[in-house]
């Protein structure tokens, strides 16, 4: 039987992504991703996840996985839809800011 575990523990020394870096984009921490190598049937959800984050496609090595038509080896534009949404957010706050200091001006003359 696969220990995915193990195989997610490949894939993750082989992608050069700090461990500390995956276990962040979890929201887990590192002793958690060690104890991840150990467990040998780490849930598809999971398995699927780190392949997302280290742009690595497990389907042909773990069972159940569908193939994926997805290109792993280049990120995907999820960090800059989000980067855009924050980016956003910013100057939306920085012109309520600038609308803030204006009043306080015009109400201290």
């Amino acid at each position: 039987m696969e220990h995915r575990g193990e195989i997610i523990e490949k894939a993750i020394r082989n992608s050069g992504i700090p461990l500390t870096s995956i276990a962040r984009k979890i929201g887990k921490s590192r002793q958690w991703v060690y104890l991840l190598f150990q467990n040998p049937n780490v849930p598809l959800n999971t398995v699927v996840h780190i392949g997302k984050i280290i742009y690595y496609d497990f389907s042909d090595e773990i069972k159940g996985l569908p193939t994926s038509n997805n290109n792993f080896n280049e990120p995907s534009n999820e960090k800059s839809k989000e980067e855009e949404t924050w980016k956003e957010k910013y100057y939306q706050l920085m012109e309520e800011h600038l609308l803030l200091l204006k009043k306080i001006n015009k109400a201290s003359d």
